[in-house]
């Protein structure tokens, strides 16, 4: 993948302009660097640049090698990803005409049905024409790019389902009248919400890879530099580009070399079983923790140019990776990142003086309630 970023026909606010919400932004930048993070689930308040980071981020990304006129955007080398008709074109050796396109951001709407995420088969077509008559839904449309879901915790909780399988497994399979078709739905899942609205249930929030809280920033300078940068975005969008644009190639190839050089990456086996350590003592049920743990911390240290895993490293992946999974007491007012943080602390022989972690990023400060 070349790393240019080519000027937008429609301006999107630059990645690199968005103020705070450094939770946010860590956890997306990961798993776009390694998507079997499994995706974000971000919950916080109304109006704190959730839809405008999913999609500055989309836009940040390289265009990515496509086979031409394909539905489901394949991958013309990796079999993972390709449609089983480009499959079939690759075994009988058959060449294949290339294209290139943006990373696709698919927004599920609220109201979206199983057949419009999934797709359909045209029953009729396939009976008269004897073949397998599909029309792609959402889920074909964002292979290989990123999933956004607005208000997840609002949506039916079959549908949740749906889509947390695709995502971890990477294929959609449609089923009707005996006939069953499949295709490649590798993406990054993002949904947002505010828990004012209520809570996703446990079980699907533990199937999210990460899970990053976000509040309005109370600092009045920074709320009054936001403004200004957005009033700037606003009144001559593409001046605003041409001056983030150097940041924007700089951060793009940066995630570029992190995704080429994740699988040099390694963990010391002491720290993978103190991960563990944490997880057991945080009573965590199962074992998405302690994967998604080692997953992430790898992804950030890939970013940092680095291939050794460092407790640091650990340290500021761990509360986005473990504090949905605990067991929620009604009666506790301790702070689940502050939570994760101390057993972290205790496991790994850190001092709460000499922890960096403060329950939240810089941001941030100030704004617990």
């Amino acid at each position: 993948m070349s790393a240019t970023v080519k000027t937008p026909q429609r301006a999107v606010y630059p990645f690199t302009a968005i103020v705070g919400q450094e939770e946010m932004k860590l956890a997306l930048i990961l798993n776009v660097i390694d998507p079997r993070i499994g995706g974000v689930m971000i919950m916080g308040d109304r109006g704190t640049g959730k839809s405008t980071t999913i999609r500055a981020l989309a836009d940040l990304l390289p265009e990515i090698e496509v086979v031409a006129d394909d539905p489901f955007s394949s991958h013309p080398s990796d079999p993972e990803m390709m449609s089983d008709e480009v499959k079939a074109l690759v075994t009988e050796g058959k060449p294949l005409a290339l294209a290139q396109k943006k990373v696709p951001m698919v927004d599920l709407p609220l109201g979206a049905t199983e057949d419009r995420v999934c797709g359909t088969i045209d029953i009729e077509k396939a009976l008269s024409e004897g073949i397998k008559a599909f029309e792609p839904g959402l889920l074909a449309k964002a292979n290989r790019g990123i999933l956004y879901v607005d208000e997840v915790n609002l949506l039916d909780d079959h549908l949740v389902d749906v889509l947390l399988d695709s995502a971890a497994s990477g294929w959609n399979t449609v089923e009707r009248e005996g006939i069953s078709i499949r295709h490649p739905a590798r993406f990054v899942l993002v949904g947002s919400g505010n828990p004012e609205e209520g809570e996703l249930r446990p079980q699907l929030l533990d199937r999210f890879g990460m899970h990053a809280e976000i509040r309005t920033v109370r600092d009045p300078h920074l709320r009054v530099q936001i403004v200004e940068e957005r009033t700037s975005f606003d009144q001559d969008p593409q001046d605003f580009l041409t001056a983030h644009q150097p940041m924007q190639v700089d951060l793009q190839e940066k995630i570029v070399a992190a995704q080429q050089r994740l699988g040099q990456v390694q963990i010391d086996h002491e720290l993978r079983v103190n991960i563990s350590q944490v997880c057991s003592e945080l009573d965590v049920d199962g074992l998405r923790g302690d994967i998604v743990t080692n997953r992430a911390a790898k992804a950030l240290t890939a970013f940092e140019g680095r291939t050794e895993v460092t407790v640091d490293d650990i340290q500021r992946v761990i509360t986005l990776c473990l504090r949905h999974r605990l067991r929620k007491d009604p009666l506790e007012s301790i702070d689940s990142g502050y939570k994760v943080q101390k057993v972290f602390n205790q496991v790994f022989g850190i001092a709460e003086e000499d922890s960096a972690y403060n329950g939240a990023s810089p941001s941030m400060a100030g704004s617990r309630r």
